[in-house]
């Protein structure tokens, strides 16, 4: 039995990357290290690796809450701290009173200095305080380029982790019923559009199933699935309950309060 089979086909590339981890700690018998990766991500590797004896995952982006972590595949032998992760808090210091930055700004002056977004994980923002959670090996980097966002000048300021803001993720959960498991569909029904609007945000690009943009308004959605719409939150797929009487599908989803 494949384990593609599991899997969408459009995961099956991050499958082999996986697979060639998973070698390479059991040929070199050492840790391997990954960037950041998004919950999706980290979910397929506990998969892959499953309840192998002889080799280990663990996942670290600073905190329990976060969202995007490193994950380290490592030898039964090896007992990994959070040192091992290379993690590295920043906090903006900047002149908060005069202006407003915003997840958003953030993360596209980090794209824009030439970072890639698999080298840092979560943006942390409690009122106008702001985190940054990267890998270590980029943390000199950042400091030496990220110097404005929009038109503000920022500095950086590295704190332990002891400090860092800790999120909660609170779902409010309803259920609704649907005729298909379509994301047009579905996206209709969780944030009442019509199928039309719905289907005009997946062909722009405003539209992702577990933090990868989707532009078939045909994908099936499954149990677990998260749903980001551009302006209207997120929202995911809890529970897939079966069909009613009448043919339709009754499913459990959470939106983000």
């Amino acid at each position: 039995m494949s384990i593609y089979q599991h899997f969408r086909k459009e995961e099956h590339a991050f499958i082999d990357k996986v697979l060639e981890w998973k070698d390479f700690v059991e040929e070199q018998y050492s840790p391997k290290l990954t960037d950041f990766l998004d919950p999706r991500e980290q979910e397929i590797i506990r998969q892959v690796v499953g309840t192998n004896a002889e080799i280990k995952v663990g996942f670290q982006g600073g905190h329990e809450s976060i969202e995007r972590k490193r994950a380290l595949l490592y030898p039964s032998y090896f007992e990994p701290d959070i040192s091992d992760f290379k993690l590295s808090l920043f906090e903006l210091v900047y002149p908060s009173k005069f202006v407003t930055i915003e997840h958003r700004h953030v993360l596209g002056s980090l794209m824009s200095i030439g970072l890639n977004r698999s080298k840092f994980g979560d943006i942390l923002t409690e009122h106008d305080q702001i985190q940054i959670v990267v890998a270590e090996e980029v943390s000199d980097f950042i400091k030496l380029n990220l110097q404005s966002i929009g038109k503000a000048s920022v500095t950086l300021k590295e704190h332990s982790f002891e400090k860092i803001i800790c999120k909660t993720e609170d779902w409010h959960e309803q259920s609704v019923t649907v005729s298909s498991l379509r994301i047009d569909v579905v996206m209709a029904a969780i944030f009442n559009l019509s199928r039309q609007k719905a289907q005009s945000f997946i062909q722009n690009n405003h539209v992702k199933v577990n933090w990868k943009v989707i532009n078939n308004p045909a994908f099936e959605c499954g149990e677990q699935d998260v749903i980001s719409v551009r302006g209207f939150g997120r929202s995911k797929v809890i529970r897939v309950e079966g069909k009613t009487k009448k043919e339709k599908w009754r499913i459990i989803v959470g939106k983000q309060k």
